[in-house]
């Protein structure tokens, strides 16, 4: 079921098992992908991935860059660098998709200057403090309330980040409207306090969500692949949830499918665990419930065994996407069809203590020395 061939919009995939998009902070300063990036995707496309979703790419000059070292895909300079990682990746044999990314409110200190500006949904604090493997510390500020204005930059950023992604070479583009950044921050009750069209109840809190979506899959190719990653959880506050539960989830997963989202990529912690109550549905298995006939939908988070991987597809997600354990086995799909063992995930070799690829991550032999 796993190693099955299936398609993505006009896409055919090889398998049903992605790479899923994880933070890492090895861009160079200005924001080109660099040659070591290259190595490091083109790695799990040759361990059999199927498809391949990058780290977070920042979208505009103004307010979407979260952490240093971030990769963009707005000026010229940044789009070419990219061609490096995609040819890298298509030779290779996969496909592989930018995932488009606006920081919000958890940015992690850029510019490194005091005070720090930031813009959300409402002037709400993030809970947490900022992660030192990416270069952050101490507190969050409190952001600024974005105006109009600032979200017609921030949509504009999208759209022209995925027009820069379709040049860059690449075969789709992922929103990210989870784990706490801008997008998912409309979302959420606490993050999101506004009284104006893009608050309030659920069907309000996914408008703005729900026109980035819609601007970016009327910009791009229409064989371009457009998705979106959705959650409950933020990188701040890992215990957040939906005020009006599956309810919400109802509202979110159709109105971003019918803005046009080719595929809806769920993550939580467990995916196989359910997110509205004990008894409800997890949240992929909500996607696809609530979503489009023709979206498809990817669930991840702790589907590294073969077991959970399975689980995840037979209770009804198409595909599935792995972050840590894509790590630790950067050849994952194959080894799992050739019956081989799988290593286990040690975070002190792989983001400690800050997020840069490593050089045992260059190739598909990551056992780093113990020295």
């Amino acid at each position: 079921m796993l190693f099955d061939s299936t398609s993505l919009n006009e896409l055919t995939l090889d398998n049903r098992v992605g790479l899923a998009p994880m933070t890492r902070v090895s861009a160079a300063d200005d924001g080109l992908a660099t040659d070591r990036m290259a190595q490091y995707y083109a790695k799990f496309a040759a361990g059999g991935f199927g498809f391949l979703v990058t780290e977070g790419v920042y979208t505009d000059d103004a307010y979407s860059r979260g952490y240093l070292s971030q990769p963009g895909l707005v000026t010229d300079d940044q789009v070419e660098a990219w061609t490096t990682v995609t040819d890298a990746v298509h030779d290779a044999g996969s496909p592989i998709f930018a995932q488009l990314m606006h920081c919000g409110a958890q940015n992690q200190g850029v510019p490194p200057s005091e005070p720090q500006e930031t813009i959300a949904p409402s002037p709400v604090q993030p809970k947490g403090e900022k992660s030192e493997a990416y270069g952050g510390s101490g507190s969050y500020p409190v952001p600024d309330k974005a105006t109009h204005d600032d979200l017609d930059t921030a949509r504009e950023g999208f759209v022209s980040a995925a027009q820069n992604a379709a040049e860059a070479g690449f075969d789709g583009v992922e929103i990210h409207g989870a784990n706490g950044y801008f997008l998912n921050e409309f979302l959420s009750t606490r993050m999101n306090q506004r009284d104006d069209e893009y608050g309030g109840g659920p069907d309000a809190r996914v408008r703005f969500p729900a026109e980035v979506v819609a601007a970016v899959a009327e910009a791009v190719p229409e064989e371009f692949v457009v998705g979106i990653r959705i959650s409950q959880t933020m990188v701040t506050d890992t215990d957040h949830q939906w005020e009006e539960g599956e309810d919400a989830a109802e509202v979110f997963f159709e109105e971003l499918s019918a803005a046009g989202a080719d595929y809806i990529h769920t993550t939580e912690r467990d995916a196989t665990a359910p997110s509205f109550g004990e008894d409800g549905p997890t949240l992929a298995e909500a996607a696809v419930e609530y979503a489009t006939d023709d979206t498809v939908i990817i669930a991840n988070g702790g589907l590294g065994t073969p077991e959970a991987a399975r689980t995840a597809i037979e209770d009804g997600a198409d595909l599935l996407a792995l972050a840590t354990s894509a790590l630790a086995n950067p050849d994952w799909p194959n080894r799992v069809a050739e019956g081989e063992e799988l290593n286990d995930f040690d975070y002190r070799k792989f983001l400690r203590p800050e997020a840069t690829i490593s050089d045992h991550e260059l190739s598909l032999n990551t056992s780093p020395s113990d020295d």
